[in-house]
């Protein structure tokens, strides 16, 4: 058995579920849609060049949920995953993750993303295993606030190893797939690295390394 570990958005599904949320909250009037469509464009641009402040974001992103009630923010989201996130399923990506899945292999998802907005998608991907951005709860409601190490960039390693502590499960014959750049670290870990539907840094380095590319669109 090895572990199959995924990125999630742009790699697994065909967008990014987080830039999508920033996209719906404005849609429902959740948020001042002008100004919020900006900072969420503005945000998506720091991370295609590998220079988002991954906690000033997290902040940006929490804002909506803060001190809603757990009814509303499951309702919200049930409305998210039909208009944003269903359109954008890979049946390849769902092939897949059933091959990995026919192999014996363990399954995780591994997102910068927040875990509000992941879990679900995760769960509708068959994945029960998801290390995610978490967000601090404070008397059962979202404060606001992320809490521990946000799962971007080198924290994605940082968040792995704690995960593997404890299990019967090491990164030998690991896989990791990701379309991203920011990705590189943990790319780099892993014995069996492959490249989605990569952007163009992560394109250029798998080519130069020699890794596997291919496409789930």
């Amino acid at each position: 058995m090895a572990l199959a570990i995924f990125d999630l958005d742009n790699t697994l599904i065909g967008g990014d579920s987080d830039y999508l949320w920033g996209q719906f909250v404005c849609e429902q009037g959740l948020v001042d849609a002008s100004e919020f469509a900006a900072r969420n464009d503005q945000f998506f641009e720091d991370y295609k060049a590998g220079e988002l402040d991954i906690l000033g974001y997290l902040r940006f992103a929490l804002g909506p949920l803060k001190g809603q009630p757990a009814e509303r923010l499951a309702e919200w989201h049930r409305a998210f995953m039909a208009s944003k996130i269903k359109p954008i399923m890979l049946p390849k990506a769902e092939q897949l993750i059933e091959q990995h899945r026919q192999q014996g292999d363990e399954l995780l998802i591994i997102t910068a993303t927040n875990a509000f907005i992941t879990q679900p998608i995760a769960e509708a991907l068959g994945i029960k295993e998801i290390l995610a951005s978490e967000a601090e709860v404070i008397d059962g409601r979202y404060s606001g606030e992320p809490a521990g190490t946000p799962s971007y960039q080198q924290g994605k390693i940082s968040r792995l190893e704690e995960w593997l502590e404890g299990r019967d499960i090491t990164l030998d014959g690991a896989w990791f797939y990701s379309d991203s750049h920011n990705d590189l670290p943990l790319l780099e870990r892993v014995d069996k690295p492959v490249a989605v539907d990569p952007d163009d840094i992560l394109l250029a380095r798998a080519r130069e390394e020699g890794w596997p590319v291919i496409s789930l669109r």
